[in-house]
């Protein structure tokens, strides 16, 4: 089977090892070069870097048996044109979800806060003071441009992109931490106490995202953790998936 894979996912990276190993002919697709490098290199694999755009993503689905979308958990712009781009071209689409650890509302621990988005949860902070860990990506850096920089502490993935977009929010050079995870409880607690943190705003990327290690650090140094909750949406775990393939 021709399978066409998007995702720099784990999920993804595991998946493509499975598929490799059962026969199919499989093409992954990943946005970035950290992508690439985290994608296992497998006979039977063909990797794509870049971002693709609707046109392109029909035109790998056209010589495509099946779709499989592993994309983040809040990469849902991608999802959506990944549906569409399948739907037109008449290619199988799946959808696998990552397992993530979003308590039901009234079940969280008490320094655990959920929001609808990060401009949300910047709101949030607006009446506040003290330091912030921005472990949320790059792409919602903007959100929090209303505060004031020098408060900002973002944690980033350590590439020339990630650090550009910090620095033309005007964020100091020092506050930047450019890391590569997963972090551990430890890690994150030390992080937390060395630049004096007040607030934790992450995303819930569940236990393949360390968000766990997040919560338990987030307790252990008393600061409250804002969570920007995932969107809602149907899919088959990586299990479930191979299990019905």
């Amino acid at each position: 089977m021709k399978i066409l894979l998007f995702g720099g996912t784990t999920e993804g990276r595991v998946l493509s090892e499975a598929l490799a190993k059962r026969g199919d002919d499989v093409t992954v697709c990943v946005a970035t070069d950290y992508g690439r490098e985290e994608q296992a290199q497998v006979d039977g694999v063909t990797i794509l870097t870049g971002r693709k755009g609707p046109e392109e993503m029909r035109a790998l689905m056209e010589t495509s048996d099946l779709v499989v979308d592993a994309t983040h958990p809040y990469a849902t712009e991608v999802t959506a044109l990944l549906k569409e781009a399948a739907g037109a071209t008449g290619t199988k689409y799946v959808r696998v979800r990552r397992t993530l650890t979003t308590s039901e509302a009234g079940t969280s621990p008490d320094h655990i806060h959920y929001y609808g988005s990060a401009a949300e949860a910047a709101d949030a902070l607006t009446s506040t003071e003290g330091n912030i860990l921005l472990a949320t990506g790059t792409k919602e850096l903007a959100d929090f441009a209303g505060l004031s920089p020098e408060r900002l502490i973002p944690r980033v993935l350590p590439t020339a992109e990630n650090l550009a977009a910090c620095e033309a929010l005007g964020i100091p050079r020092r506050n930047i931490v450019a890391m590569q995870g997963p972090f551990s409880t430890d890690l994150n607690a030390a992080l937390l106490r060395q630049k004096d943190i007040r607030f934790f705003v992450t995303k819930d990327g569940g236990p393949t995202g360390g968000f766990p290690e997040k919560a338990e650090a987030a307790e252990q140094a008393g600061v409250p953790l804002l969570v920007i909750a995932p969107p809602e949406e149907d899919g088959l775990s990586v299990e479930e998936f191979l299990e019905v393939l």
